[in-house]
């Protein structure tokens, strides 16, 4: 190309963008991004996970959009919606499947960034917001895999609905309320399909949004977590690299990764593969009778199992309502961690924060593992 044709678009160029700058000041976004640094040391890979969530979630909007053109809620219409999308639709069943994976992917990778985050201590002061949003994301982001497993309406997602709608009449007084308010009525048809529907393409993205928002603000006016160890050391002893644009760019490669892992498994595997699966099946029947084995979706599976060896009453409780009532001031605590963790907050290690977290990590493997070779 010539220099002149070369200055003449690099010339165009600078007046979009000091048209752009004039009206939303651009440049300060940039140089605030250019002075922004990330520190390097032996855990600075697990900075890239909470990114790597931020790109499945958006994977998961893209082909959500995609799948609610043909999508078509209700009893009479869901399950034959969702058969024309993976059979008659260009790529649907490609979208569906991705769609699915990315749902799989983003929540497995959700808990593995809340884990680095615990064990590394970083949720200590002043980062006890960043902490409490990115909780709050994982428990909607688990509201959408709860919302979005009927919507196909087969056979499998009606009883396993059924069940999980079910444990909330175990909540006193307002059990069986909150139980009518999920299902749209006493049983499971196809108001409780609108019910889900709308959570989980309305009310559900709306307040996952809200709380994105927050969180990223709080990241980026925050940086990234030091290790502990830096606290005594100084500062030319610490390393670190830009965040515009070198950590920015391997972020980027990541997710460049990522999506050829994604491709990759919703080609070879539509459906799913193991205990990680959604094959479309039978169309639901209220009238028929339930499967021999009804199992929520894997990251359910440690609570669903935890709840089965109760026994039907605990002290003066019904079980269920016991493992709820535990499982509810145990979430509450995990929430709480910042505060509670003063170690932490002091730059010292808390050793017995760290074999709580070794616990709670072991019980959800070993329930987990249990639920799915225990009949």
């Amino acid at each position: 190309m010539p220099a002149s044709e070369r200055q003449a678009k690099a010339s165009v160029t600078e007046r979009i963008y000091r048209w752009v700058d004039s009206r939303f000041a651009v440049n300060d976004l940039v140089e605030y991004m250019s002075h922004k640094s990330v520190p390097v040391h032996g855990h600075s890979i697990f900075y890239y996970l909470g990114g790597l969530t931020l790109f499945l979630f958006m994977v998961q909007v893209g082909t959500g959009i995609l799948l609610l053109m043909y999508y078509r809620p209700g009893s009479e219409s869901a399950y034959e919606s969702v058969q024309f999308i993976v059979s008659q639709v260009s790529f649907g069943w490609l979208i569906r499947s991705l769609h699915s994976w990315s749902a799989n992917l983003m929540i497995f990778v959700a808990f593995l960034h809340m884990f680095t985050v615990y064990f590394t201590q970083a949720y200590r002061k002043p980062r006890e917001l960043t902490w409490f949003t990115g909780i709050a994301l994982l428990g909607l982001a688990l509201g959408f895999g709860f919302s979005g497993y009927l919507l196909p309406w087969n056979e499998l997602s009606f009883f396993a609905t059924r069940v999980g709608t079910d444990m909330v009449r175990a909540v006193p007084i307002v059990g069986d309320y909150l139980m009518q308010v999920l299902r749209g009525g006493d049983n499971v048809t196809g108001a409780t399909i609108g019910r889900f529907f709308g959570l989980h393409v309305a009310i559900l993205p709306a307040l996952f949004t809200v709380v994105l928002a927050a969180h990223l603000l709080f990241v980026q006016r925050q940086g990234m977590s030091e290790p502990i160890s830096w606290a005594t050391m100084k500062p030319e002893e610490k390393k670190s690299i830009r965040f515009f644009p070198n950590f920015l760019y391997r972020d980027l490669l990541l997710w460049l990764i990522a999506l050829n892992v994604l491709a990759l498994l919703a080609v070879f595997f539509p459906d799913g593969i193991g205990v990680v699966h959604w094959p479309l099946g039978q169309k639901a029947d209220p009238f028929s009778p339930p499967p021999p084995v009804i199992r929520p979706e894997w990251y359910f599976m440690f609570a669903f199992q935890s709840l089965k060896f109760l026994p039907p009453h605990v002290f003066f409780l019904e079980g269920e309502l016991f493992g709820m009532i535990v499982f509810s001031i145990a979430g509450l605590a995990w929430m709480l961690v910042p505060l509670l963790d003063r170690n932490s907050n002091l730059n010292r290690r808390s050793p017995l924060f760290t074999w709580l977290g070794v616990g709670v990590v072991t019980f959800i493997v070993v329930m987990t593992v249990l639920g799915y070779t225990l009949k």
